[in-house]
């Protein structure tokens, strides 16, 4: 299955504004109290600067016109108070919205962590972690922000244009139309111009995701960067990511910043229009001096909000931007789904721990690593993989742990498809060693419960006890005097890689599982440490089934039975002498 996160193309605008609302709608549903509240304020706030316009011309048409200064003080004290108001609603208002955007920013994150962690390892392996890293960090920081400062300001400002629009038509309604006319020509060039707008934002955010990507992985990597001294690659690859991401941040803040300065033009030919039919009509006794005032106040009331509406219909477009990128991971589904037990296939074999039938397994659709593999793992058995780098070892236990699922033919463990065993089950079950041991940050002991439900609640004297009673005490001095409270920084930094396997060997083998999988799990081990591994692999419960990938002759030279990868097949060798000739044969034909 592709798992790979696309780009957008030209042009391209995936989510409407009823598909971004659709999505967003189950993270409001707690929050209708504080919407509700912010929308009142939001009304009140509206009728306050409404109620401005109309008071002033009154003022000037009554109390200055004719010199009555104490009608002129409580009308100017009626109007200071309405505009208090209106600023007190608006100050509830941003309080409340500011709460909701909190809250659907730590739930939107909630939601897609929840979905990354579902999302199975081909996942990963055809995405950059900095772009998932920026996906659910700046992502969702801009949709918080389109709904903690936006989402009611753009309300507010359609209430108080409405609103506006309605007296200008109201009380003259030929300069109402000259009012409106430049409004109705900026509201058909946003239209076109919105899509391009939306297209620039994403583009933007891909840019600095993939930035992140490359800064991720290079200081992942720069023990290997400074070692072959390419730093100045390092430099130049940051550079042209940051030229790109630069120029996309250009043409997003050049196309978002748009709107308001067109706008405000339009506001200023409304007023223009606006005073000039307003003088000629004082002029042949039709209008008063003072609504043409408030005449005039009341076009600002209806250009200023739609010059606010200008800088949210950006914010709108990019918060839809940044919903495409979260919307695109969340509608992912695994592949690595659970089957009723009733629906798996079952393969009841005596003996028999794991099996393979007619096993296919392709990476992307590329070509198939293996092809029609049949295999049996007896319990208590041990098995080795051999074979050519790239011949599908690894792959092949990794199907073995259901990391991946076979693109066609069925694994079995103990005698039913793997596929009808919770992850829980499986893990129980199956423990795996990887190549590259992975480590959270806390200590040792922390590590090694890591997973596994018996143990996470012991004390740390109980747990040595448990592995003195494996044999495991004296890997303990391989850290210090800490032993199991030696911390560990975030991805094991401060060990060797040594110290790392053996911390992961560890953890598999406090688990006792039916099959461990050692996939050169001693690769970094020193050969007294090595031996000492064989010696508590000899302890496991004699029903363990261990498959072992090594390169190494003599960690492999004592399994039950030898199998030579390659080719995309899985083939008995037999003995580690024709072993050894499959793979000089493969190397020569290939």
């Amino acid at each position: 299955m592709d798992y790979t996160l696309k780009a957008a193309a030209a042009g391209e605008s995936r989510e409407s504004l009823g598909s971004a609302w659709r999505a967003l709608k189950p993270l409001l549903g707690d929050e209708r109290a504080h919407i509700a509240v912010a929308v009142a304020c939001v009304i009140v706030s509206t009728a306050a600067n409404l109620l401005g316009p109309v008071m002033t011309a009154r003022i000037i048409d009554t109390a200055i016109k004719h010199g009555d200064y104490g009608l002129l003080l409580r009308d100017a004290g009626i109007l200071a108070a309405v505009y208090l108001v209106g600023l007190g609603a608006m100050y509830l208002q941003t309080l409340r919205m500011g709460t909701v955007g909190r809250n659907v920013l730590f739930k939107l994150r909630g939601r897609l962590f929840d979905k990354l962690s579902s999302l199975p390892i081909a996942f990963f392996a055809q995405n950059r972690a900095g772009d998932l890293i920026s996906r659910v960090n700046s992502d969702t920081d801009k949709i918080n922000q389109f709904f903690s400062q936006a989402l009611m300001q753009m309300f507010g400002s359609l209430f108080r244009v409405t609103g506006a629009g309605i007296l200008l038509l109201v009380l003259n309604w030929r300069m109402g139309l000259i009012a409106l006319l430049p409004a109705v020509a900026m509201l058909i060039l946003t239209r076109i111009l919105s899509p391009w707008v939306k297209h620039a934002n994403r583009k933007s955010l891909e840019s600095l995701g993939a930035l992140s990507g490359d800064v991720s992985e290079s200081l992942a990597n720069f023990q290997v960067i400074v070692a072959f001294n390419r730093v100045d690659y390092f430099r130049e690859k940051f550079d042209a990511a940051n030229r790109r991401n630069y120029r996309a941040s250009v043409t997003s803040g050049v196309a978002s910043g748009l709107f308001a300065p067109l706008y405000t033009l339009a506001g200023s030919a409304g007023s223009i229009l606006v005073l000039g039919l307003g003088v000629w009509l004082i002029l042949h006794g039709q209008l008063s001096v003072g609504l043409l005032v408030g005449y005039l106040l009341y076009v600002s009331s209806f250009y200023d909000p739609l010059r606010q509406l200008a800088t949210v219909w950006s914010s709108l477009q990019t918060m839809m931007a940044a919903m495409d990128r979260v919307s695109e991971v969340l509608k992912l589904e695994t592949n690595l789904v659970e089957i009723p037990p009733a629906a798996g296939k079952a393969a009841r074999q005596p003996g028999v721990l794991l099996a393979f039938e007619d096993v296919g397994f392709a990476y992307g659709g590329g070509k198939p690593v293996l092809d029609k593999v049949d295999l049996t793992l007896e319990r208590g058995r041990t098995y080795a993989l051999v074979g050519p780098t790239g011949g599908g070892k690894t792959t092949t236990a990794m199907l073995m742990a259901r990391l991946y699922d076979p693109t066609e033919g069925t694994v079995y463990l103990e005698g039913r498809d793997i596929r009808t065993f919770t992850a829980a089950e499986r893990a129980a079950r199956i423990g795996f060693i990887l190549q590259d041991p992975f480590l959270l940050a806390g200590t040792i002991r922390d590590n090694i419960v890591y997973g596994h439900p018996d143990l996470s609640d012991i004390s740390t004297d109980a747990l040595t006890e448990r592995m003195n009673a494996r044999g495991l005490s004296g890997f303990l001095a391989r850290f210090g005097e800490s032993g199991l409270d030696t911390p560990v920084k975030g991805s094991g930094d401060g060990l060797s890689l040594g110290q790392k396997q053996l911390v992961a060997f560890l953890r598999a083998v406090m688990r006792e599982p039916e099959i461990l999988i050692l996939d050169e799990a001693t690769a970094n081990i020193d050969t007294v440490t090595e031996q000492m591994l064989e010696g508590v692999l000899a302890r496991l419960p004699e029903t363990t089934t261990k498959v072992i990938i090594a390169h190494r002759l003599n960690t492999i030279q004592n399994a039950d039975e030898i199998f030579f990868v390659g080719g995309g097949a899985v083939t008995a060798a037999g003995s580690m002498a024709r072993a050894m000739d499959m793979l000089l044969g493969h190397e020569r034909t290939s």
